[in-house]
């Protein structure tokens, strides 16, 4: 819960001696996109779409070096801070013709959070401030709708009581209060979508929200704007510290010291009737890069209703039928984006009876294969060069390429329980987890789980990063659940309206499917299937190329990952050598392209089969004759191995490791197994135990391990060194 922070100012002195802490965007505008740590990414580019001449509702922003001060003083404001927010709305006034606070033409205004890096969904916003009992009327006259005011009203009367009053559910199982007050309301007037509320609904809803709000808070929802407008400010700055906000942070390695902007923008409405809408769109598609547009809108609806998920909403590409001029509008914002800002942009806009604004845009989050297509097919189209195009693609996007898929044939006998939008692609397979909560218990005990929620909320973050896949029975391609999965590289299905979760039953029905918490589910996110039960994964198609089982003609998706390594191969200085302990490790690393094996640790070869016996007897000896012994059985597979090692290499360099662990690392952990080696080598249970005992080492990164367990026991290292040369003289014959 963020609390309102008053707007005192600190009589000590600002940072600067004429501090600038307001930078305005609109008709006038003070940033630009270089901006990010002064302005946050969305203030900076509001900025900068105002200056190429996008349609951007004006507003300012509050700068991060207010947050600082914020902090660094008691939640204190710069004494300047004040004047200079004055100042700005005035400005705003004077550009639309309308007054903050007036019964007749009201300016209503939206308060959201900006930090450096976009942190979706994890600080705090407010929409439609400056509505009070007053306002409302004067916005239902200048409006002629007077549904549409009491609809701003009662929306902005939730957020508020939310995010400022803390106004919230008090469990993870708990409903939020102000749902529960909508539902029943709409229960009672017998209707299903809140679209069809009617006024005299809407009037009884604020009263009823007012009245929540009084007795969570004993305190009455504040009637004067100024007020209302610094308490969204105060809770803005102070998501910053929220929970959620520092554990993503941490996730994403974000300094604390950054702070996060205010951005504060008049509004435009997408919920003024038949002719508005609000959606979000990506220039491409952020699960799997392709060159399509893609996104999702509401017809009479705010922002916050896509993102949140309360209501599924229609594909992008509907509106090209449904409201054609507005689709066409869009459509040149999308190419004057990704020309201008050089990637794949995630951009909000609102249509206001018929007329086209842009609240925001960003580099947009995607998955790992959409990285690599994105930078890649931006390269071919000129838009930036090989080597931007490298950097564009984080490291582990190429681990994305190589993750599983789900079994083919494995696929054929899975039963379908119901269908969802793909989110973000993948196979996940794992026990059903209602909270973020049980997510978290269940992976602590080894069990992979699939979190299945109605809708997420920042708060189910923790949940997420411990889940497999995530599956949502509401919501889109840009709600919550599926932005964050795709960063955190999760499968994600969203938006499965055919299946019901009931927390309190603790079930997932699909149809007449019934699954309980802890029953195995499987989701794909790469086509929005639901599967009942545990599923067999397959190898990606670029390990099955590589292998040989599928034609690299037939994967686009090889093609990219061929594409990207010879653009590293050309442009890195470092050579490359793998890790393998194996012949199978070391093809792989070959056909992936490592240059030599920087470490082959010996130890890894010794588990296998017959050999962890023979290894635990060599252990147990008690003299060298019955060490040599054992390690002459031994022999045979250190040398098998290194034929395959230096085989599957070819002539490049291999750095073998020699037995390097404490010996009690090879022994068994539990009284059965070690029954069973006493009893295997015919020696007393208690000879074994007082063995294990003798070897075990406290630290076991020091002790006897390494070198000082080729000096105590040099017919181990010439086992090994004898292993080696009779495979190389083998492989050289």
């Amino acid at each position: 819960m963020a609390r309102a922070a008053s707007k005192k100012t600190s009589k000590k002195s600002s940072p600067n001696r004429n501090p600038k802490f307001v930078y305005a965007f609109g008709k006038k505008t003070d940033g630009n996109a270089t901006m990010r740590e002064l302005l946050g990414g969305k203030g900076a580019n509001l900025a900068e779409m105002a200056s190429i001449g996008l349609p951007v509702p004006p507003g300012f922003t509050i700068s991060t070096e207010v947050c600082t001060y914020f902090y660094e003083h008691g939640r204190q404001y710069p004494k300047s801070l004040e004047k200079d927010v004055k100042s700005a709305i005035a400005s705003i006034e004077s550009q639309l013709k309308k007054g903050f606070g007036a019964r007749s033409n009201p300016l209503l205004v939206s308060v959201r959070s900006g930090a450096r890096d976009s942190m979706p969904g994890m600080m705090d916003t407010i929409l439609n401030l400056g509505l009070n009992d007053e306002t409302v009327e004067g916005l239902a006259a200048v409006s002629g709708n007077s549904r549409f005011a009491w609809d701003c009203y009662r929306r902005f009367i939730q957020m508020y009581g939310d995010v400022v009053m803390g106004v919230q559910a008090r469990t993870e199982e708990e409903e939020d209060p102000f749902h529960v007050v909508l539902e029943k309301l709409k229960k009672r007037a017998g209707v299903s979508v809140d679209s069809d509320l009617t006024t005299g609904n809407l009037r009884e809803l604020v009263n009823r929200y007012k009245a929540l709000i009084l007795k969570r808070t004993r305190s009455a929802f504040p009637q004067d704007v100024m007020d209302q407008l610094w308490g969204a400010v105060g809770a803005v700055f102070g998501s910053w510290k929220n929970d959620r906000a520092i554990l993503y942070r941490q996730q994403y390695g974000i300094p604390a010291e950054w702070g996060t902007a205010v951005n504060i923008q008049a509004m435009v409405f997408g919920n003024a009737g038949e002719t508005s809408a609000t959606g979000v769109a990506f220039t491409r598609d952020p699960a799997n890069g392709e060159k399509v547009f893609y996104g999702e809108y509401l017809i009479n609806a705010q922002g916050e209703d896509v993102v949140a998920g309360v209501r599924t909403p229609q594909p992008i590409s509907h509106m090209a039928t449904s409201m054609p001029k507005s689709f066409k509008g869009l459509e040149q914002v999308r190419s004057k984006l990704e020309r201008h800002f050089k990637d794949m942009q995630d951009f909000e806009f609102t249509i206001e009876n018929g007329r086209l604004f842009i609240l925001q845009t960003r580099h947009g989050k995607r998955t790992g294969l959409a990285a690599v297509r994105i930078a890649v097919e931006m390269q071919r189209e000129r838009l930036m060069n090989q080597e931007t195009a490298l950097l564009k693609i984080p490291a582990e996007s190429i681990d994305s390429l190589l993750v599983p898929v789900f079994d083919p044939k494995a696929l054929k006998a899975a039963t379908v329980i119901a269908r969802g939008l793909p989110a973000g692609p993948g196979a996940a397979t794992g026990r059903i987890a209602f909270t973020a909560a049980t997510a978290e218990i269940e992976t602590r005990k080894g069990n992979k789980v699939v979190l299945c929620r109605t809708e997420t909320s920042p708060d189910d973050l923790k949940g997420m990063l411990h889940s497999q896949g995530i599956l949502t029975s509401r919501g889109g391609v840009s709600s919550h659940a599926a932005l964050v999965a795709r960063q955190l590289g999760k499968v994600c299905v969203c938006g499965a309206g055919d299946i019901n979760i009931n927390y309190e039953k603790r079930t997932l029905t699909a149809g007449k499917v019934v699954l309980n918490e802890g029953d195995y589910i499987s989701i794909d996110g790469s086509t929005g299937a639901i599967y009942k039960g545990l599923i067999e994964s397959a190898d990606s198609e670029v390990k099955r190329v590589l292998e040989g089982s599928l034609r690299p003609k037939s994967s686009y998706t090889y093609e990219l990952f061929q594409t990207v390594m010879k653009w590293a191969d050309k442009h890195r200085s470092l050579k490359i050598r793998t890790n393998a302990d194996t012949p199978g490790m070391a093809q792989q690393a070959v056909a992936f392209g490592a240059e030599g094996i920087g470490l082959c640790r010996t130890e890894h070869m010794f588990f296998d089969g017959d050999r962890i016996d023979y290894m635990r007897q060599m252990i147990l000896a008690v003299d060298e004759v019955q060490r040599r012994a054992a390690l002459k059985k031994l022999l045979p597979f250190q040398r098998k191995d290194f034929v395959g090692l230096f085989k599957a290499m070819n002539g490049r360099p291999v750095t073998i490791r020699l037995l390097d662990p404490p010996l009690h690392e090879f022994l068994p952990h539990d009284d059965v197994v070690r029954r069973q080696l006493a009893e295997k080598l015919g020696v007393p249970f208690d000879f074994v135990i007082d063995r294990i005992k003798a070897l075990h080492e406290e630290n076991p990164m020091l002790g006897c391990r390494g070198c000082r367990l080729g000096i105590l026991y040099p017919e181990i290292t010439e086992m090994q060194t004898r292993a080696i040369f009779e495979a190389a003289a083998q492989i050289i014959r």
